[in-house]
């Protein structure tokens, strides 16, 4: 189901009627309403989810004639001003913390890959939290380097390097420790095999080349 599209009015905005610069607004917000806000969901408190998506649409609305024609990075771009400038009211601030989905019980044929997924989540959660940016915007919101460096604001070189920094940062801390701890009793020495009576003579039977 599609969200309700409720754009300001011409009244309100000033702004003379265009039908077909209005009706690209709206196919912006149909399409991309659910990957802002799930973009937004990531990064802010869940009580501010709403109020963030809606000024990062109206932004779009008043812009709306000069809108990219591939507008998700740039609404992702204006999302996080929004979300970085509410954020240095309480402290000066150039990233954002993203959180990775919670995990519903799994099957347990599922067991391992469910074991994995948290421990990938763990990991992520240590990271600092401009790598966590980075990888998100790479894996979650699925933007090539061009995109993810316009979100960021930096160059698309810059971007790169710090995604392939951000990945092995992310490799270390999900490799197993090196080595096995002492065990605590040591095991006890395995039990010579007992051989059977005769057997030199039951194998040169079944050997007549030996």
């Amino acid at each position: 189901m599609s969200p309700p599209v409720h754009p300001p009015t011409n009244t309100q905005t000033g702004s003379s009627p265009n039908p077909s610069v209005e009706a690209r607004f709206e196919q912006i917000y149909l399409e991309h309403y659910r990957a802002v806000l799930r973009f937004v969901r990531r990064r802010a408190h869940p009580l501010n989810v709403d109020d963030i998506v809606s000024e990062t649409f109206t932004a779009a609305w008043v812009r709306r004639a000069s809108v990219p024609s591939t507008p998700l990075p740039w609404l992702y771009t204006t999302a996080r001003n929004v979300m970085l400038n509410s954020a240095r009211g309480t402290g000066r601030q150039r990233a954002l913390a993203v959180r990775m989905a919670s995990f519903a019980a799994a099957p347990l044929d599922e067991v391992d890959h469910l074991e994995r997924r948290l421990d990938v989540r763990a990991a992520f959660s240590t990271l600092r939290v401009a790598d966590q940016e980075v990888l998100a915007l790479d894996v979650w919101e699925d933007l090539d380097t061009r995109s993810a460096a316009a979100v960021l604001g930096c160059s698309r070189a810059s971007y790169a390097r710090r995604l392939t920094r951000a990945r092995r940062r992310l490799a270390v801390l999900l490799e197993p420790p090196r080595g096995n701890p002492a065990p605590l009793l040591a095991p006890a020495p395995p039990t010579p095999p007992v051989r059977p009576p005769n057997s030199t003579l039951q194998l040169s039977r079944q050997d007549p080349l030996s």
